[in-house]
């Protein structure tokens, strides 16, 4: 096992060997200290991560796992993301369950799981592969997200230029993805300015997000960057974007509705910033990425994904459609009303 790359948004693990097991175990249980977890969770905690990735060792090709903290709702916790391409499994829900065995083993592994999680979901076709989200809270679980997404480096890179960012200002449910301009830490640190902006914006629609981002990004290299907004009691979703940010309303039977982005950079020069609104009926999700992300996936390829979290959608896009030749994030949001 050897870490593929640790940024701020957590560390990428390619699992390669059985000896991989007690190394995630041994950094999960290192971030549950840091996140002041507690004995008998950080316990827990490490069950979880040894069963992830002796799974991904039996089962899996090609498989990674990612390890990152987590916070909201005041308190923090650990989040383990496992994704591998293939065989995959016919059905989820059985093969979770104590017991159930496809290698003559036990079969607890899924089981333990699930037990030990505060919350689990996952994502599983034939030939495809798999994705398991986990996440253990030290105390109560948090409600489950509204927006998940992932960031991933190109191969050989420390440090992305992609990332997100996820905010509620003011009742205003809104999200950001940012492409630093080229690859590496200036990339990085152009997206770092973006998030921060961001999150310190005052509140307000899109355009004028992304007018402030552009405001306070002078001192770097510049990013493509979009801010959407969710209004889903009012059926609309708002959004703005300058560069090569890739935005997608996927209805819920599956069809396709591009978001407009307009040309420039933020950070230079002075573009033009204009807002868009679409309709975001109930089942709608949104999905955004970097140009690390081919544009080509189709929903009809992934039968009962929309149904599953966003962050476990993210995961699984990110998998099939991000190349190994660039930075690459992928963000999902959903209606929570």
């Amino acid at each position: 096992m050897n870490a593929d790359a640790v940024t701020d948004s957590g560390i990428w693990f390619r699992v390669e060997a059985s000896s991989a097991a007690s190394a995630v175990r041994r950094a999960a249980e290192r971030l549950g200290a840091q996140v002041q977890m507690g004995a008998v969770r950080i316990a827990d905690l490490a069950i979880v991560a040894a069963e992830l990735t002796s799974n991904l060792v039996k089962h899996a090709d090609e498989g990674v796992l990612l390890l990152r903290p987590v916070r909201r709702a005041g308190q923090a916790g650990v989040e383990l993301i496992a994704i591998d391409s293939g065989p995959g499994m016919a059905d989820l829900t059985v093969s979770s369950q104590d017991g159930h065995s496809t290698t003559g083993t036990l079969g607890i592994g899924l089981g333990a799981i699930v037990r030990q999680a505060s919350w689990f979901d996952g994502y599983s076709l034939p030939g495809k592969g798999t994705v398991l989200a986990v996440q253990v809270w030290p105390a109560e679980p948090a409600l489950p997200s509204w927006a998940g997404a992932l960031t991933r480096p190109l191969t050989g890179e420390t440090v992305s230029g992609d990332g997100y960012a996820v905010r509620v200002a003011d009742g205003r449910h809104q999200v950001l993805v940012s492409d630093g301009l080229g690859h590496g830490p200036l990339a990085g640190a152009a997206t770092d300015a973006a998030l921060a902006a961001f999150r310190e914006a005052p509140a307000g629609p899109p355009a004028v997000v992304v007018g402030h981002l552009h405001r306070s990004m002078s001192h770097t290299r510049g990013a493509a960057l979009a801010v959407a907004e969710l209004a889903p009691t009012a059926g609309v979703l708002h959004y703005a974007g300058l560069g090569n940010i890739s935005g997608v309303v996927v209805e819920g039977g599956g069809q396709r509705r591009g978001l407009v982005s307009l040309p420039g950079i933020a950070g230079h020069q002075r573009p033009t910033i204009r807002e868009y609104d679409y309709p975001f009926g109930p089942g709608a999700r949104l999905v955004m990425h970097s140009d690390g992300v081919v544009d080509r996936w189709r929903m009809a390829d992934y039968p009962g994904l929309m149904e599953r979290s966003p962050l476990v959608m993210a995961a699984t896009l990110l998998r099939d459609a991000g190349v190994r030749r660039d930075d690459a994030c992928v963000l999902v949001a959903r209606s929570w009303a």
